[in-house]
């Protein structure tokens, strides 16, 4: 009797331990379901880190001005969107923890969780004025003073960098002819434009000399204590582990010999910003004339900034509806196939003839002066109709609207709201169709490297402003050249 009853009491501990991990289990899986954006963040973050460390080695390899140069800008690119994806996690973590505060607190009220529809936003044909003396750019003289310049673009969580280019006093403009496309913007977005410049004059060869120095006192002093010494001397020593095992979102940017950019002007742009045509837009001017770095900026920004909000470019709602226009008999209803986008209510005699995009049968405007409102009861199907009002030349022309069940009207007044939410909130873009052209196909690697070059451009995976350098200099270890490649063709 005693092992009988041992023996169940084993088993429900059994049971609960059991139970007890279930529940743990379960507890686990939210919390990996909350913290898979965290997750995916992460992972660019630790993306960036290791070509931020390939960067670094990449500039104390460098022996020419061009490589050290494409070089140091892919080292301040990292480390943007490094900051960048910082700042992104950091928001999350707080919207995530407000978002417990307010299912915990008992005194919270309804909340609106209507949202507006995200959008591309695109940026183009940048150009920047310069406004140098006359006798620097009429007459010729003086000493040439030449900078190598590019910008950096972000807005939210995706940064994107034009080419860069060498400018001097041959040029009267500063021009990217990068068109950049940002997917997941929404109206209230912020676009940083900052343009980074560094003087391109100096001597970039020189960081070569610690190492062939560390080289000939390694053969010197002998094998154990040179190497020693070889990597004290190493420059570029940037990673997590040569860090003392630190945590490397905590670290400065590291620094190598070479050259360095340095922010020459910003601006930011907005909603207000948007139009569909060149616009000038004010630039805030960094550094003076005793930087080395410095150009003589006319202190603006001439760009084309165009919107497109989802709204307008896709289907918000479409079904089965019944039509009935202005002044037409009350029994006289137009069965049609309707398509809610952009401006107007697209009716279709089938439905087959969205696809095979053929013309509408007719089509009913609805833009902001549009009033919607839901009609009487009808007394036989007991279903409410939805009355489309706009006014043509001063005269108001209404369509009536029916659907087949109360649930379909509910789905689609909702569906009106957002978008006349959607459209109050993005303003002018929803006024007119903003063409957007999308960026030109960077051209794909050649299968063989060209000889005598340290480096070949190489097709993003990624982004479309990730663009890898792939080392060929024999002075370099295979070692870093096959860092290098691994890093650049690593995808999100």
């Amino acid at each position: 009797m005693f092992c009988r009853n041992q023996t169940a009491r084993a088993t429900v501990a059994r049971g609960s331990a059991l139970e007890m991990e279930i529940r743990r289990g379960k507890f686990r899986k939210s919390v990996f379901l909350e913290t898979s954006q965290d997750s995916d963040i992460q992972k660019k973050i630790d993306h960036e880190i290791r070509m931020r460390d390939g960067a670094c080695k990449l500039l104390a390899a460098c022996s020419q001005r061009d490589q050290a140069l494409e070089a140091a800008k892919s080292l301040q690119t990292c480390s943007t969107r490094i900051m960048a994806y910082m700042s992104e996690l950091q928001r999350m973590k707080e919207a995530q923890v407000m978002q417990k505060v307010t299912r915990r607190s008992s005194d919270a009220g309804p909340m609106d969780g209507r949202l507006p529809c995200k959008g591309k936003v695109a940026i183009s044909d940048l150009r920047i004025p310069l406004m140098w003396k006359d006798t620097e750019y009429f007459k010729n003289k003086g000493e040439l003073h030449r900078c190598a310049v590019f910008c950096l673009l972000q807005l939210g969580g995706e940064i994107f960098d034009t080419d860069m280019v060498i400018v001097d006093r041959t040029l009267t403009d500063i021009c990217f002819d990068n068109a950049i496309v940002f997917t997941d913007a929404s109206p209230g977005f912020e676009l940083r434009v900052e343009l980074y410049s560094c003087c391109s004059e100096d001597d970039y060869s020189a960081g070569s000399t610690p190492r062939k120095l560390a080289s000939k006192l390694s053969s010197s002093l002998g094998r154990s204590s040179g190497k020693k010494l070889r990597a004290s001397m190493e420059p570029g020593a940037c990673s997590p582990v040569s860090n003392g095992g630190a945590s490397p979102l905590l670290l400065p940017v590291p620094s190598v010999p070479g050259p360095k950019y340095h922010l020459l002007a910003h601006t930011t742009l907005s909603l207000s910003h948007v139009q569909d045509s060149f616009r000038t837009h004010d630039l805030t001017i960094s550094g003076n004339e005793e930087c080395s770095y410095w150009l003589p900026l006319y202190g603006s920004v001439c760009c084309r900034l165009a919107a497109q909000p989802l709204c307008m470019t896709q289907q918000m709602m479409s079904g089965c509806l019944k039509v009935k226009q202005c002044g037409a008999d009350p029994q006289s209803w137009t069965k049609v196939h309707a398509a809610l986008k952009g401006s107007s209510l697209f009716c279709y005699h089938r439905q087959e003839d969205v696809e095979a995009n053929v013309e509408p049968a007719f089509t009913i405007a609805i833009n902001k002066e549009t009033r919607i409102r839901a009609s009487e009861k009808d007394p036989q199907s007991k279903v409410q109709n939805i009355c489309v009002s706009n006014q043509y030349g001063g005269e108001e022309v209404t369509h009536t609207l029916t659907t087949d069940s109360r649930e379909d009207t509910h789905r689609w007044m909702e569906a009106f709201w957002q978008h006349f939410y959607d459209m109050s909130q993005w303003k002018q873009c929803c006024d007119d169709l903003m063409k957007i052209e999308l960026p030109s196909p960077r051209k794909p690697a050649p299968a063989t490297p060209k000889q005598g070059s340290l480096y070949h451009e190489m097709a993003p995976l990624a982004t479309p402003s990730c663009e890898g350098l792939l080392l060929q200099d024999n002075a370099v270890s295979a070692e870093i050249r096959a860092l290098l490649s691994s890093y650049y063709n690593d995808s999100y």
